[in-house]
């Protein structure tokens, strides 16, 4: 897996200082808040390229 190519990740959970992201491939990923956009909620699908999130619409 090319870490710098663009990846689709799920924000299943919310907890504190940190959100439990899942890619599409299925793999886990535990991501500080500080790096996600402010207004993330669990469900939200966001595109992580060039070393930061977005948003993706719905």
């Amino acid at each position: 897996m090319d870490i710098f190519a663009p990846r689709r990740m799920r924000v299943c959970q919310i907890d504190g200082d940190y959100a439990k992201l899942i890619s599409e491939e299925g793999v886990e990923d535990l991501v500080a808040r500080a790096l996600l956009p402010n207004n993330i909620q669990e469900g939200d699908l966001l595109l992580y390229q060039n070393l930061s999130y977005e948003i993706l619409p719905k």
